[in-house]
């Protein structure tokens, strides 16, 4: 993996850049190198951590050693916050976070599964919405355990996939129901906007700014049409309040990402928050999910015409 890099107030003093320079000069050629290869622990190795990256990471905590004694404000570094590694995870909270969010989604989808009869119209489309989740949960626990080129593409890739799978979930839910042309027209639809947005990130430029407002934009249409379809639904489908609550507590925890602050004890911050406060939802949006596939189920079976 190449290791990403981008310019941060940290990064750019002249004190951090001659560290890194010397620490390279000093420690990364010859025999010192071969001393730090064969001392570098093999979970270190297989993560890409190289002699460079190690000596950016002790200069990293030089710098900030000597903001600190002025009394500035802790900076950044290449686009991030310090934080302090533990084995080989560069964001230990994100990372664990990630992680308890794809087991929970996983728990979910087999108790999904277990509970759901194959025969519910939207069996086969939401666990396919599951196996992109997971997709995201993971790539979204490799990049905070290793943030380089590829791991942070992944990870915002994967979590645009799921907005827009939500998007068609809800779509399917609504509409194609009734009318599959018009749920198969969306998907195609769908599958264009990310193979656009995924190209011109890739190819064009990979620019920040544009891709939070593409997915604050994908985000509010999903928010928007999940909410129409629970309104719609108020007086009929006693579990409506469930997937209103879920796709609210989403877009409003989305929020705590505008706290920016430095890391408590140099491993939690507002990125970290954001991802543990998810991992109660996936139980409320799995149980909406289970009680709409069994509604579904039982009004094919008696012949009912779908809410």
């Amino acid at each position: 993996f190449a290791t990403k890099l981008s310019s941060s107030q940290g990064d750019k003093e002249p004190v951090y850049r001659d560290c890194v320079k010397q620490c390279v000069r000093t420690n990364c050629t010859g025999a010192r190198l071969n001393g730090f290869l064969s001392a570098q622990p093999q979970y270190m190795a297989l993560t890409g951590w190289t002699c460079r990256d190690d000596c950016r990471y002790q200069c990293m905590w030089t710098t900030v050693g000597l903001y600190q004694a002025e009394g500035y404000r802790v900076p950044q570094f290449h686009g991030k916050w310090p934080f302090a590694r533990f084995l080989c995870f560069e964001e230990p909270a994100s990372a664990l976070a990630s992680l308890l969010n794809g087991l929970a989604c996983l728990l979910m989808l087999l108790r999904y599964r277990s509970t759901v009869p194959r025969q519910s119209p939207m069996y086969h489309t939401i666990n396919a919405f599951s196996l992109v989740s997971l997709n995201a949960w993971f790539w979204s626990t490799v990049f905070h355990t290793r943030d380089t080129y590829l791991t942070e593409k992944m990870d915002y890739f994967c979590a645009t996939a799921v907005i827009l799978y939500s998007i068609y979930l809800c779509c399917v839910r609504t509409l194609g129901l009734k009318q599959p042309g018009v749920s198969s027209m969306v998907g195609v639809l769908l599958i264009l906007v990310f193979t656009s947005h995924v190209s011109y990130l890739t190819f064009v430029s990979f620019d920040y700014g544009y891709n939070m407002a593409a997915n604050a934009t994908i985000g509010m249409v999903n928010l928007l049409w999940w909410l129409c379809w629970c309104w719609q639904n108020r007086r009929t489908l006693p579990y409506w309040w469930k997937c209103g609550l879920v796709v609210m507590l989403l877009h409003g925890l989305a929020l705590l990402e505008l706290l920016d602050f430095p890391p408590l004890l140099w491993v939690l911050d507002a990125h970290a928050v954001w991802h543990l406060s998810t991992i109660p939802v996936h139980f409320l949006f799995y149980s909406f999910l289970i009680d709409d596939s069994l509604y579904l189920l039982n009004t094919e079976k008696l012949g009912v015409k779908v809410e």
